[in-house]
């Protein structure tokens, strides 16, 4: 179990990233979802133990953030933006991280790798030299290296972000195996990374939690304002940019996916179900509006 009470980090000179974050985590695959900037990064950062955080507390595993050493035996990280050694072959960098992390038996080792490489389909590549690699190549690397030694919890910073839609497909699903009797926490600002795979789910926004609990949850916060019409072109230039969720077009005009309490005027627009992606798109919208109040 993850914990977490009353976290907030405030950087110097700056506005607040976090503030009064209070989640409780538990094993499996867990998404935390929000839009860029809205404190997921920093809220990574603390529990991999890089960032001190400003108020506040955290325990993994009942291990409070103070004891970094024994967490950091614990932790498999992924971060936004992942540094590597260029001069380095794939494997060469695999076999160094699965030393650093404590594998110090050379034919272990080297079965961690090939299993590694293997996972993130390198296997091909695996003598090449980093500096070689594509985008999405060096972000399966960085993957491999999160998941040496199989660590009891998984913390992964935007990590399909540089994958083709196949690599990002096989990745969710190489997680979910691995959060089987684990705690995976996986920070996105793409809906589609846990929709299928999570267990739980937590959205940030502007550094406070805006909503915690299970899928249905999020889905449900759309009830009753989501509405799909076809519109003109002309009709389409005067929808609010910001509720629009979805727009294909049609013979017979735009096809929109509009969120609101209200349908839109002038619109011949029916109420559809909500998808978790409306969900999560009202849920922003009456995060901007409360900023508006405030």
């Amino acid at each position: 179990m993850i914990q977490i009470d009353q976290l907030s980090k405030k950087y110097r000179r700056g506005s607040w990233a976090l503030q009064d974050v209070n989640l409780t985590l538990n094993e499996g695959m867990i998404g935390l979802l929000g839009p860029n900037g809205a404190g997921k990064s920093s809220l990574m950062r603390i529990l991999a133990t890089l960032v001190t955080p400003t108020i506040g507390e955290a325990y993994i595993h009942g291990i409070p953030l103070s004891k970094a050493e024994e967490i950091r035996q614990l932790l498999g990280y992924l971060p936004q933006q992942f540094q590597v050694y260029p001069q380095l072959t794939g494997r060469e960098y695999l076999d160094y991280v699965a030393t650093m992390k404590g594998i110090k038996d050379s034919k272990m080792r080297k079965t961690e790798v090939e299993r590694l490489l293997e996972e993130v389909n390198l296997t091909d590549k695996a003598d090449k030299k980093v500096r070689t690699y594509s985008g999405g190549m060096k972000r399966r690397l960085g993957i491999a290296q999160a998941l040496t030694g199989s660590p009891s919890v998984l913390i992964v910073d935007e990590p399909t972000a540089g994958l083709d839609p196949e690599e990002r497909v096989r990745f969710r699903n190489s997680l979910t195996r691995f959060s089987l009797g684990r705690i995976v926490l996986l920070s996105t600002h793409i809906v589609a990374d846990i929709e299928s795979n999570c267990r739980q789910i937590a959205v940030l926004d502007k550094g406070r939690v805006k909503l915690s609990g299970q899928l249905p949850d999020l889905q449900k916060r759309g009830e009753g304002q989501v509405w799909e019409g076809i519109v003109t072109d002309q009709e389409y230039a005067g929808l609010d940019p910001m509720s629009i969720v979805s727009t294909r077009r049609t013979d017979d005009g735009l096809l929109c996916r509009i969120i609101g309490e209200e349908p839109p005027h002038g619109i011949d627009a029916i109420s559809v179900s909500p998808t978790l992606e409306d969900g999560y798109m009202v849920l922003l919208r009456s995060s901007l509006e409360e900023d508006c109040w405030t």
